[in-house]
């Protein structure tokens, strides 16, 4: 029984690691390599991420810098961040593409705080899909005479309490990454 518990919190651990990542594809005001990660190019036939077919630093805090190991691959790089939806133009200077990410407008901080908001919210349902399935497999070891009623409650409280701290942990994260959003 403890065993269902124990894999119901690596899910909702897990659930509120995938929340905090996608956080961090979400654009701030200042750079970060993180907003690269859904970016493939065609590297020599297999879509590749950016991060693996070039070096990615922040020399600056709006600009990010993206030297390729292969020169060659400068045309090809600058093509999916035009084709991507990031917003920003590169600027390829020969040995290296150079994103300079603008000042966000109030409108497009508060766009971004409600994908935050939204993305939290989709957090929190994987968690309680989580506690729903093991509440679910709980009452069958119930059922199938496993377990007793009162190990059950106390089963269902702890569950109800995992729950909580990591919903907690989830809209933790919302607020520190709404309050990075609308920094200027």
């Amino acid at each position: 029984m403890s065993e269902i518990l124990k894999e119901a919190e690596r899910k909702m651990k897990s659930a509120v690691e995938a929340t905090g990542h996608d956080f961090g594809r979400i654009r701030t005001g200042r750079a970060s390599t993180t907003v690269l990660e859904p970016i493939l190019v065609d590297y020599y036939g297999t879509p590749t991420p950016i991060t693996q077919c070039a070096n990615v630093s922040v020399p600056e805090p709006r600009q990010i810098l993206i030297s390729p190991y292969d020169k060659s691959m400068i045309g090809p790089i600058e093509r999916a961040i035009q084709q991507s939806d990031l917003g920003v133009n590169p600027n390829n200077d020969g040995s290296g593409i150079r994103l300079n990410f603008p000042p966000m407008t109030e409108d497009r901080r508060k766009e971004l705080v409600k994908q935050v908001g939204h993305r939290a919210e989709e957090g929190c349902v994987a968690i309680r899909n989580v506690r729903h399935h093991a509440l679910n497999e709980l009452r069958e070891q119930q059922k199938q005479k496993e377990i007793t009623e009162d190990d059950l409650k106390g089963l269902e409280k702890r569950l109800q309490d995992l729950t909580d701290k990591y919903v907690a942990e989830t809209h933790d994260l919302q607020k520190k990454k709404e309050v990075e959003v609308m920094e200027i």
